[in-house]
């Protein structure tokens, strides 16, 4: 009788402990709980307009720009991008092309624009852009193409860029994202060599910051990335930036995408 009373209470204590939540667990809920009215829909919701809105020197809207799919078609494009584009020569991700749209549909100085920093000038637009965009292939997966040599080389490129240590810190982006389980403080790290599953790492981004209060394109991330290394800040739409989207992506092959997301 005694055993079994002992047995009874050793199991209902251990109960609590076997049920309680992980660090983890935690942070998804309250991810769960924000993304229930996720600010980043005003950012979409502006993303549209700029893209249907006649704007710039030409006064012209971005209707006429293709993404990949053809002029004007937007759904799909983000999960095949970055890729090849036969008009400027060369792999472009989603903030390079929309600025080559901006500079020839529209007027705007795509050289003048690269030289603002976040927040300022046209670059708001385009992180609101890259909200509609990306929004608008919500669910579907990521299938970034690898049959042009150039989306090929933009591939190794981003892979030796995703390796490469150096900076103060001896830091590379596989530090963090070069194998699993691994978080920092509180923050789970994907590891970013291969699909790290749907709606995780590259796809999840652009997303909103919520102790940023901003919605963040990938370029912004991967600057603030850069940041963190202590490396100085790339240029924007560089190809640097542009071959660790391909690098990335491509690794992301499968994943559902849920841009725009919402992160801490």
């Amino acid at each position: 009788m005694a055993l079994t009373l002992s047995t009874a209470l050793l199991a209902a204590s251990a109960g609590p402990v076997l049920a309680q939540k992980t660090a983890a667990d935690g942070i998804a809920e309250y991810r769960a709980m924000l993304a229930d009215g996720n600010p980043a829909e005003l950012f979409e919701a502006k993303g549209e307009d700029l893209w249907k809105k006649k704007r710039g020197p030409k006064n012209a809207s971005l209707e006429a720009c293709d993404l990949g799919k053809g002029p004007g078609v937007v759904k799909g494009a983000w999960v095949e991008l970055p890729r090849y584009f036969s008009d400027t020569k060369r792999v472009q991700d989603l903030e390079s092309r929309l600025l080559t749209c901006m500079e020839t549909l529209q007027g705007f100085n795509a050289a003048e624009i690269v030289k603002q920093p976040f927040g300022k000038g046209e670059m708001p637009n385009l992180e609101a852009l890259s909200a509609w965009i990306s929004a608008e292939s919500r669910e579907l997966r990521f299938n970034l193409p690898q049959r042009h040599p150039e989306e090929k080389r933009l591939y190794e490129l981003g892979k030796r860029a995703f390796f490469y240590r150096g900076g103060p810190m001896d830091f590379s982006c596989a530090t963090c994202h070069g194998q699993p389980d691994k978080r920092i403080r509180l923050q789970d790290l994907p590891d970013l060599r291969s699909n790290p599953g749907d709606g995780v790492g590259f796809a999840a981004w652009p997303a909103y910051r919520v102790s940023a209060g901003e919605l963040w394109s990938m370029q912004h991330r991967l600057n603030d990335c850069y940041r963190q290394q202590r490396f100085p800040y790339p240029g924007y739409a560089s190809e640097a930036t542009i071959a660790l989207g391909v690098y990335m992506g491509v690794n992301a092959k499968g994943a559902l995408s849920i841009a725009p997301a919402i992160k801490r």
